[in-house]
């Protein structure tokens, strides 16, 4: 294929390989140079992608003018410096979540790509899952009805983080799922946490509770752990029509349930104080397991990326869907600290 975007990636770490190994493999695009300060990382892209130059400096890959996009896989406090020395030295970049540690970072990142026609796009992963999308069908064609509530958990037992917190580490992807399924951004968000691991560490919670409010009361509560004894992953929807589990380690991603709750007649007058004031009629359907292909998502997403790259398309993940996730996880953060007391969540609008 001719025209291949020359790509280069800065940081080959935990996630990092993944990346490497999708980008490499799309036809669209030739991975030029890779950088990483470990030597073993840098042993392990020459040694699995000979045509691939492995570097120490990330400046390396900024510095190189047919290097057209960049790729941003190193820790989460690193991002936003990262992500603005690439955009303002004319590349198209890529970043794994979250896009910044604070919302003010993550905006101004946002508006340094639109003045400079760059495309940024973040890696929430999730959204380019066959299974969450159709779940977003599903609400959106109404065929759950009027969504009442979300909630998630994503536990595990490890990998235990010592720069970010559980929900830095795991809450992005549940928010920025919350985000796409609703069609809003949250604007307020409440939060607990247990810290039990590295408590001499302040905010390394282990575990995190987190409750987010979206326009028209819907409510989001995500639970996040990595010091779980199972692995879940699941997200669970609940509209006046149909409910919707997604679970994303199960064989089958997606269960569909006919259930419900509508008003009948009133109650009578007596009864009244004891029981709701209408009766409330359980109605038990048919349970529906869609027969889903679900692609690897991170191979979804890196072509998205690519082809946004190619075609200057805004990319479905954009800067200002990070923007909303950091903010989210800023506000978090502040409510932890105020014992869990609501914060109000502001972005400004796109």
């Amino acid at each position: 294929m001719t025209n291949k975007t020359k790509l280069g990636m800065i940081g080959c770490g935990y996630w990092g390989p993944n990346l490497l190994r999708n980008y490499h493999a799309l036809e669209s695009c030739d991975v030029v140079r890779v950088a990483d300060r470990v030597p073993e990382r840098r042993a392990f892209i020459e040694k699995t992608y000979p045509t691939v130059d492995a570097v120490e400096d990330g400046q390396q890959v900024l510095d190189d003018p047919d290097i057209q996009a960049v790729v941003v896989a190193t820790p989460a406090a690193s991002h936003g410096a990262l992500v603005k020395q690439a955009l303002e030295a004319g590349k198209d970049v890529f970043v794994e979540k979250p896009i910044a540690m604070s919302t003010e970072e993550a905006i101004a990142l946002a508006r340094l790509a639109e003045a400079n026609d760059r495309v940024l796009m973040v890696g929430h992963t999730f959204l380019f899952n066959a299974a969450v999308r159709e779940v977003k069908r599903y609400i959106d064609e109404g065929q759950l009805g009027r969504v009442y509530y979300l909630y998630s958990q994503r536990l595990n037992l490890g990998i235990v983080r010592g720069d970010i917190n559980a929900a830095w580490n795991l809450a992005p992807h549940d928010v920025s799922i919350a985000n796409y399924l609703i069609g809003a951004d949250p604007i307020r968000v409440s939060a607990t946490s247990v810290q039990a691991l590295q408590p001499e560490a302040p905010r390394l919670d282990d575990v995190v509770f987190m409750s987010l409010t979206y326009p028209g009361d819907v409510v989001m509560h995500t639970h996040v752990s990595w010091l779980d004894p199972r692995k879940v992953r699941t997200m669970t929807v609940v509209g006046d029509k149909r409910m919707i589990v997604y679970d994303d380690v199960a064989a089958d991603k997606l269960a569909i349930y006919d259930k419900g709750i509508t008003k009948g007649d009133p109650v009578p007058e007596e009864q009244a104080t004891s029981f709701a004031r209408h009766r409330m009629i359980t109605r038990a359907g048919d349970l529906t397991i869609p027969n889903l292909r679900v692609p690897e998502p991170l191979a979804v997403e890196c072509k998205h990326f690519i082809e946004c790259v190619q075609t200057r398309s805004k990319p479905l993940t954009d800067a200002w869907s990070g923007v909303a996730v950091t903010a989210a996880l800023e506000a978090a953060d502040r409510s932890l600290e105020n014992g869990g007391a609501p914060v109000d969540i502001s972005i400004p609008k796109r």
